[in-house]
């Protein structure tokens, strides 16, 4: 009898450790726990449209999309097991090709406004910026935003630097030069076409310190507000994508990961984004 109770003892505990291991096993990825929590499916890769010409934000090096922006999404997404694939898409169209659901999710250094978001949803936002305007020596009298009320000045097509000169100038203004990229934009000031670039601080300031030799000057206005980057979805989207990179975002900030990129980036951990693009770009 006491031969039998043991077996049996002996074997109730390997069913017990193999119940315990078991447990442990589907818990071991919390990250795969969350994105199926989300209703997510863990096995599909979800395709980010992304206008890489944007550096330091986002831009393309060695056939690849690389970045601050790129980074922080990639990393937000890994934290919950979420895969992606990230496509050079021009700005121009990304809206609508998020829109139409060709991709999962637009990076663009977007900034979230009341008129975005009427057409898409948006992630909490990762980034803080402001507009800034760039010249050269030969226009240095350009001191603030109103000094461009009649001047030509260059911006890519539909950014945050597009609508303030639209409100400064008017919407129909020929002064107004649009661009495919804000490179481009810059090579506009540079060959002497326009007098000034408007554009998002992070990238102003990551392109003038990159090019010494054409010697740009940067003026921040006190109008210029603060804006928010985030990342984009299909409006009314719920699948549970969204909820799963605003969980991946706040994760990040916690343990120290977004911080750790933002330092890489931009030489400071976070704080006031715009302000540290600034002084380290």
């Amino acid at each position: 009898m006491r031969t039998k109770s043991f077996s049996l003892l002996a074997l109730a505990a390997v069913f017990t450790l193999s119940a315990c291991g078991g447990s442990q096993n589907s818990n071991s990825n919390p990250a795969a726990s969350g994105a199926k929590a989300a209703g997510l499916d863990v096995n599909k890769t979800y395709i980010v449209a992304t206008d890489a010409s944007y550096a330091p934000m986002e831009y393309m090096e060695n056939n690849a999309v690389v970045g601050f922006s790129h980074d922080i999404l990639d990393a937000a997404a890994k934290s919950q097991n979420v895969k992606l694939e990230f496509v050079n898409t021009p700005f121009k169209g990304l809206f609508a090709n998020v829109d139409k659901g060709d991709s999962d999710i637009g990076l663009a250094s977007i900034t979230i406004n009341d008129e975005r978001k009427q057409q898409l949803d948006f992630s909490d936002p990762y980034f803080e910026a402001t507009q800034m305007i760039v010249t050269t020596d030969r226009n240095a009298n350009i001191k603030t935003f109103a000094d461009l009320k009649t001047r030509p000045a260059s911006v890519q097509a539909a950014t945050s630097g597009d609508l303030i000169l639209q409100d400064l100038q008017g919407k129909d203004s020929q002064n107004i030069k649009r661009f495919e990229t804000m490179p481009l934009a810059f090579k506009e000031l540079e060959s002497g076409g326009v007098d000034a670039v408007v554009g998002d601080s992070s990238v102003v300031a990551y392109y003038v310190k990159q090019n010494p030799n054409a010697k740009l000057n940067t003026v921040v206005d006190p109008s210029f507000v603060k804006e928010h980057y985030g990342f984009a979805f299909k409006k009314g989207r719920n699948d549970g994508l969204r909820e799963a990179i605003n969980k991946g975002l706040a994760q990040i900030k916690t343990d120290g990961t977004y911080d750790k990129i933002h330092t890489q980036w931009f030489g400071t951990p976070s704080g006031n984004s715009a302000a540290a693009s600034a002084a380290s770009q």
